[in-house]
């Protein structure tokens, strides 16, 4: 912590930050939020609780004007670069009940209109957009062509790459789709490469073997009664299907069980859809699903067990952030350097 204190960090802004994955990735390789925005008040109340001090503001982003966006960045402060990923569950090939109108595909928009006013006041040298692959894909396309209209528009030039978490230390099969955009004045003829991850891939026994018992939902828990860590607790089973027999070979949406010598299926939960622990006889717990989406192992999230659940199923996987952070940071010309000015004084899991 007093190392990173001490280095030379870059500032950012964050849209869509949620529980702060994406934000933590870019931690590790030396960047630091000035200001994250998400419209859900226990994201935020987490992303602040780690940080240990106020970056993250609920703000509907579905509304809030350039001008407006703008005035919420402190002052003194010079961020290089915006990260994000827009809500993605119009787009996504899992969204059975997907719709055209979906007021969520406009937010991508949204998020290049404020790129852009960031880029017209800071001189942004970059930014990172994530989303589901199924934006990219021909269903999408018209739309996906538009958006990067948009992005190119806010003055850059971009780059995308469909990443799978499971290359980057996270035991998780997790595809997703990665634009880079590079100032275009900034960075002419500069080519941005994205890593290429590792052939070699973590289990589920690698993460989770050991793991005492979680603490089972009941009204009234708190979190410190939550034996291990706040995090480690998981819904009742009451379902005669939680047996080490009954549950085997399983693959419906409902009762999909992982296996400790495999990846798990990419970590989004709906209500009833968290993945069954590899003996059989429960749900993972939030924090077992933590895990596996690359959080560091003292991460707390806040809010209901609902609400956990919901933030952990957002998250960016922060080894994938982290490693994108890491090529940035090799591009960015000196200039764009500011002091920390002991900004990550705190908890320290940023």
């Amino acid at each position: 912590m007093n190392e990173r204190r001490s280095r030379m960090t870059h500032q950012l802004l964050s849209l869509f930050s949620g529980a702060g994955g994406l934000d933590v990735g870019f931690a590790r390789a030396g960047f630091e939020t000035v200001l994250a925005l998400d419209n859900s008040p226990d994201a935020v109340h987490t992303y602040n609780h780690n940080l240990g001090r106020t970056v993250s503001h609920a703000a509907d982003l579905s509304a809030l004007t350039p001008r407006a966006f703008l005035n919420l960045v402190p002052a003194g402060t010079h961020p290089i670069g915006l990260i994000g990923g827009p809500p993605c569950q119009g787009f996504s090939r899992g969204n059975v009940s997907a719709t055209p109108n979906d007021p969520r595909n406009l937010l991508p928009y949204r998020y290049a209109d404020l790129l852009k006013a960031a880029n017209e006041k800071y001189g942004l040298h970059f930014f990172v957009f994530e989303n589901v692959v199924g934006l990219a894909r021909k269903k999408h396309g018209g739309r996906f062509g538009r958006i990067c209209s948009r992005l190119r528009g806010a003055g850059f030039n971009l780059f995308h790459a469909e990443l799978d978490a499971g290359g980057f230390g996270v035991p998780q099969r997790r595809l997703r789709l990665f634009i880079v955009g590079l100032n275009s004045r900034l960075y002419p003829g500069v080519a941005f490469q994205f890593p290429n991850g590792s052939t070699q891939r973590a289990t589920v026994a690698d993460i989770l073997d050991g793991m005492p018992d979680p603490a089972f939902y009941r009204r009234g828990l708190l979190a410190s009664e939550i034996p291990h860590h706040p995090n480690h607790w998981t819904m009742v089973p009451k379902s005669r299907k939680f047996n080490l027999r009954g549950s085997r070979g399983r693959t419906g949406r409902s009762f999909k069980r992982l296996d400790w010598n495999s990846v798990s299926p990419t970590v989004a939960y709906g209500h009833r859809e968290i993945h069954v622990h590899p003996k059989g006889d429960r749900r993972l717990s939030v924090y077992e699903a933590m895990l596996l989406q690359g959080f560091p192992r003292d991460y707390q999230l806040t809010g209901t067990l609902s609400s956990q659940i919901t933030q952990v199923s957002n998250a960016v996987p922060p080894p994938v952030a982290q490693a994108i952070a890491e090529v940035i940071v090799k591009l960015l010309r000196p200039a764009g350097a500011v002091s920390a000015g002991g900004r990550y004084a705190g908890r320290g899991k940023f």
